[in-house]
């Protein structure tokens, strides 16, 4: 268990490592060039890169904590966080490219928004204790963020990269669990619910000798024959 908490943390700290390592790469190279910028051919690669851009060290230091706390809980309660992890991605930077502001959006709260709305439907969907206890833990420790999807969140602030993230991380939850969960209960209802009925159950008899044909009689005369 604690060998599984130790991968877990390691794989989140290296992704957020990334992460900083990219906003130190970024006093020497101008990284803005490569945000997110909606309905323009340019910015389609801001889609895979916002996340690892930020405007400065405050903007950075607000997001390292919580996108850290909610990947862990992520990797602790899926089997393929990595995939989830770039689904969500993916996903809320098209809605973000196809439907916000004509501005350049950077910075990886889309994912944690994504990440937070995902944890939670998972819980509701599932109704496991690892799910539940996630969905009920992320309410508690960021039910805030819930300002953040209005556009009183300010000018500045990517309020709707923000609502895209939560609505995608919603509907890509429901889409992949509840379908998991309906094929889960066909393979159920198809499966064989009587018992396989056999002729010869008791091991400690012999089994009974099945009658010879005449065929098999007369080659066993023929071979005993001399």
């Amino acid at each position: 268990m604690f060998r599984k908490i130790r991968d877990n943390l390691w794989g989140v700290l290296a992704f957020v490592g990334l992460i900083w390592v990219v906003f130190a790469v970024s006093f020497i190279v101008d990284m803005k060039p490569l945000a997110l910028q909606p309905r323009s051919a340019q910015g389609l690669i801001g889609i895979l890169l916002m996340p690892f851009l930020h405007q400065d060290l405050n903007h950075l230091l607000g997001n390292t904590v919580p996108l850290t706390v909610l990947l862990f809980m992520l990797r602790a309660t899926r089997r393929s966080p990595w995939r989830i992890i770039l689904s969500l991605v993916v996903g809320g930077g098209v809605l973000l490219w196809a439907l916000g502001r004509s501005e350049k959006h950077m910075g990886c709260s889309v994912l944690i928004y994504s990440l937070a709305a995902y944890l939670i439907s998972a819980g509701v969907y599932e109704r496991k204790p690892l799910p539940i206890a996630a969905a009920v833990l992320v309410t508690v420790l960021y039910g805030t963020l819930f300002w953040g999807l209005l556009p009183t969140a300010g000018s500045s602030v990517s309020w709707e990269g923000h609502l895209f993230g939560a609505l995608f991380g919603a509907v890509y939850a429901h889409q992949t669990l509840r379908r998991r969960d309906s094929q889960s209960e066909r393979r159920t209802e198809k499966a064989p619910t009587g018992g396989t009925s056999m002729e010869h159950t008791n091991p400690s008899e012999p089994a009974a000798l099945s009658p010879q044909s005449p065929l098999s009689q007369a080659t066993r005369d023929s071979d005993s024959s001399v």
